[in-house]
């Protein structure tokens, strides 16, 4: 029998709708991030950097991109015989098909995937995080304490607490007690969603729980382990941890990644992030380009200007076109001509010559203020903006628009316009 020490169970089925127009075709995961990766790249390649070859991912919503990203899982080289990375979605059980519930009813309906390795440990891992973290290290903390249950928490600020699920632990770490989302938190170590598990912990937890609707670590399985009496520890992680889940958070992390000591580094010889990576070409800038710090993907050409900007790959940025504090994802074209003011051009998106996006005052957006905020202007993929237009701030545009879309050529600060058949 196949025996693994520790495997992974990533949980990458998220729909992630509070990025707006970004995951309305894909989910959160495989959304593209720092020119060149999807947000998936960091956990998976935390897992081969920590050594842990064996890594089941979770997927549900819009999985098409995130199966055809990972493949077979060679660029993380998780491409093994016995192991490997797999592609668990929900599948149909004789009697009935069931959705993935809850993160905890994700991993129970999975038990069989789990069973075959015998592993002592469990790594549980969420897809939307962007991070480096060695897993190894948490784990010979689990062993040194004899824990059952070991979480990895991130201090944060006090008045952020109510946000989370708070751990509450002795001088040794051990928690105490835990509160999701309290109002008055009497702790700052918030859950960072990465959980270990001793194997026997976690398959009786999950087996003794399973009726439970939308079964959930948090809410079931923990509470579980802690009634039970099991040994439960916090693992304190202090490097850079962001979770990408807003326009505006995966906005700022892309920014992070320009900085000029950036705070997360995807330069470090010792610590890489692995991608699969299409053959392009070389990036080709022109001339009388400028391009000022900024991250460029490969068979990328620019003709015009960009400054303080995340551009992927396959993408053209015409001649006069200035380019400022965007995020351009790939194989999106840019005619001659724009000004791009904080925009997010999702991929494959096509802005036709003469366009001014991000311009005017900020006005809060009509249909989703809690998505598009911060003056962030955002195109989904596949868009098409024709020529000449303007658009404003805590806009959204998303399908194929023509010029009879708007009214003088201009969409307003905190409009929204989606074509049918695009919801």
């Amino acid at each position: 029998m196949i025996k693994k020490e520790m495997i992974a169970m990533l949980l990458a089925g998220g729909q992630g709708s509070r990025l707006g127009v970004l995951t309305s075709k894909v989910a959160k995961p495989a959304v593209a991030f720092g020119g060149k990766y999807r947000i998936i790249d960091f956990p998976l390649s935390n897992c081969i950097n920590s050594g842990v070859d064996t890594v089941g991912v979770l997927t549900q919503y819009q999985p098409l991109r995130l199966n055809s990203h990972i493949g077979i899982g060679i660029p993380w080289d998780l491409d093994r015989n016995i192991g490997g990375v797999t592609v668990l979605p929900p599948y149909e059980k004789s009697t009935n098909s069931e959705w993935y519930t809850g993160t905890a009813n994700a991993i129970y309906q999975n038990l069989e995937y789990m069973e075959s390795y015998n592993p002592e440990y469990v790594l549980i891992l969420s897809g939307d995080h962007i991070y480096k973290m060695d897993y190894e290290v948490m784990l010979d903390f689990h062993k040194a304490n004899n824990a059952e249950v070991t979480i990895a928490v991130m201090p944060v600020p006090m008045e952020e607490a109510s946000r989370f699920g708070i751990m509450i632990t002795d001088e040794d770490k051990k928690i105490v007690d835990f509160e999701e989302k309290p109002a008055n938190p009497r702790s700052n170590l918030a859950s960072m969603g990465i959980y270990i598990f001793s194997w026997k912990t976690l398959r009786e937890a999950l087996i003794k729980m399973a009726e439970q609707p939308a079964l959930d670590f948090g809410k079931h399985v923990i509470p579980y382990c802690r009634e039970k009496g099991a040994p439960m520890y916090a693992y304190e992680f202090t490097g850079y941890w962001k979770d990408v889940g807003t326009l505006s958070s995966y906005w700022e992390a892309n920014m992070e990644l320009i900085d000029i000591v950036p705070e997360f580094n995807l330069y470090e010889e010792y610590w890489k992030i692995y991608t699969k990576s299409e053959i392009q070409p070389p990036q080709y800038i022109a001339a009388d380009s400028v391009v000022e710090r900024s991250i460029i993907g490969e068979g990328t050409d620019i003709y015009g200007e960009v400054y303080n900007s995340v551009i992927g790959c396959g993408v053209t940025i015409g001649k006069g076109t200035v380019v400022r504090d965007s995020i351009i994802m790939n194989q999106t074209q840019i005619g001659d001509g724009c000004e791009l003011n904080k925009a997010i051009i999702a991929e494959n998106a096509t802005i036709g010559n003469n366009v001014k996006l991000g311009v005017g005052e900020e006005a809060d957006n009509d249909t989703a203020p809690h998505i598009y905020n911060q003056g962030i202007v955002t195109i989904g993929e596949k868009s098409v903006v024709p020529n000449g237009i303007s658009i404003g701030k805590n806009s959204v545009v998303f399908g194929v628009t023509t010029a009879a879309d708007y009214e003088d050529s201009h969409l307003a600060s905190g409009k929204t316009l989606i074509k049918a058949g695009e919801e």
